[in-house]
């Protein structure tokens, strides 16, 4: 162990999970944000390791945790500061690919090109421990991604996937994932034959698939040996979370803007007409509308300020306190940086060194207003030091965007007593039925998270 490094000492709960990955060679960690995933799974593989039980482990994971959370892991804790890493990734990631290391970290956009350069090498069989960090990058098994490792998972002598948010859309999310974990045993080797076995087709040209009356009883009674799940709040002190919708009234002019696309699919703007060629492109339209622009071609078009107008009236009442304003659209983003001077972006494209500082400088207080898009803020950032106040200027349908942004506030290391949870919603507008759909969402997800637990809990004890 590295001189004057802490020790890292598990919890009971983290301790469960290293005792199960030990005693199975597949594993769900369905542990929610701050409750110590990375540690668990570097812990089992250290242990692995030293009894010669494994040798080589393959991290996927997003870009965000590959070069922050991972590193931060091993270089922080003395337990862990002798295994060696590697970031696949970037113009040397050949390089990185032919090093020693006891880990190997890439992002799942990598996979394709990973598989094809280990065949070009010969080196189909170097890696026997498989970690996917966050794992519903893979429960759609018909993306490329998926494609790539699928016939490769036999390689792997033990697998373990990692994720807070294991079925943001419904337990047909599962499949791919629980795949991952077992080639099928549980779920079926086949999408088609999973859904035909769990569920029917059902609403407007039969496109939306139903659980069948017991089908979730019987998902859960099949996952659950495979699945470890936790809840944060019943293992951490965590604060309250508070949550509190702002209605916006937008002017009746942008009102009469946004009927016309929502009913008629057309409208004439004062210098442009919007088109939408069918209901989802109105859809988006809509959606736009009510956060006060919309996109005519290659610009935009502001149609109201009504939205900026309450954010600004908001950050008044906050006095002062740092805050993250999450947005929807790129016009979001613009003329929110244009009307919030001392805001600053946190882009997807930022470099990891720079985000490093930037996160330093928002934890420490000295930006008073991030913001930031959910698709890209949903992993790898600890955003909790100074900021317990998160505004939703545009409502994602992504529930787990939507999640795990939350995450990077309501987090372990959390010191205030509360976390504020703001939406901005546009009165008699999509705003409402996205709102609606989200709270759906997420009590179906915790209705299986439950019931995995609660399943789980009564096989270890009965």
């Amino acid at each position: 162990m590295s001189i004057g490094k802490p020790t890292w000492t598990p919890h009971e709960y983290q301790e469960e999970g290293i005792r199960l990955a030990l005693s199975q060679a597949a594993l769900g960690l369905f542990l929610d944000p701050g409750l110590g995933k990375t540690s668990v799974v570097l812990a089992t593989f250290k242990i692995l390791k030293d009894k010669g039980l494994a040798s080589k482990l393959l991290v996927i994971a997003p870009l965000r945790p590959c070069y922050a959370v991972w590193p931060t892991e091993i270089e922080k804790w003395a337990n862990f500061s002798e295994l060696s890493y590697t970031i696949v990734h970037g113009a040397d990631k050949e390089d990185s690919l032919r090093a020693d290391a006891d880990i190997y970290l890439i992002n799942p956009e990598g996979l394709v090109w990973f598989y094809d350069e280990r065949f070009k090498r010969n080196d189909t069989h170097r890696f026997d421990v498989l970690c996917i960090d966050e794992s519903t990058k893979f429960k759609d098994s018909t993306t490329r991604r998926f494609k790539a490792l699928r016939p490769h998972l036999p390689d792997f002598k033990r697998r373990w996937i990692l994720t807070g948010t294991p079925s943001p859309n419904g337990v047909e999310d599962l499949f791919g994932q629980m795949y991952i974990l077992d080639g099928g045993r549980a779920l079926g080797k086949y999408k088609t034959n999973f859904q035909n076995h769990f569920f029917y087709r059902s609403g407007y040209n039969m496109y939306d698939w139903k659980l069948r009356p017991g089908a979730f009883e019987e998902i859960v009674k099949l996952t659950s040996p495979l699945v470890y799940q936790l809840n944060a709040e019943d293992y951490l002190k965590m604060p309250e979370q508070i949550i509190a919708e702002i209605p916006v009234t937008l002017p009746d002019a942008a009102m009469k803007t946004y009927k016309a696309v929502e009913d008629d699919f057309i409208v004439q703007l004062e210098d442009a007409t919007l088109v939408a060629d069918n209901a989802a492109v109105a859809g988006g339209k809509c959606r736009q509308i009510a956060n006060g622009a919309v996109y005519t071609g290659e610009t935009y078009k502001v149609i109201h300020d009504a939205k900026i107008e309450a954010l600004q009236d908001l950050l008044e009442e906050l006095n002062g306190h740092p805050v993250l304003v999450l947005y929807e659209f790129r016009h979001d983003q613009e003329r929110l940086a244009s009307a919030l001077p001392l805001a600053t972006t946190l882009g997807s494209g930022t470099a990891p060194k720079a985000l490093e500082g930037l996160m330093s400088k928002f934890n420490a207080g000295d930006i008073p207003i991030l913001l930031g898009h959910p698709a890209s803020m949903g992993h790898g950032l600890n955003l909790q030091g100074a900021c317990h106040h998160v505004i939703w200027f545009g409502i994602p349908w992504n529930l787990e965007h939507h999640d795990q942004t939350i995450a990077r506030v309501y987090r372990q290391g959390q010191k205030a007593d509360h976390v504020f949870i703001y939406y901005l919603i546009a009165t008699g507008t999509l705003d409402e039925k996205v709102s609606k759909v989200l709270k759906q969402k997420d009590r179906d997800q915790q209705k299986l998270l439950n019931t995995l637990h609660e399943t789980r809990a009564g096989t270890l004890t009965g």
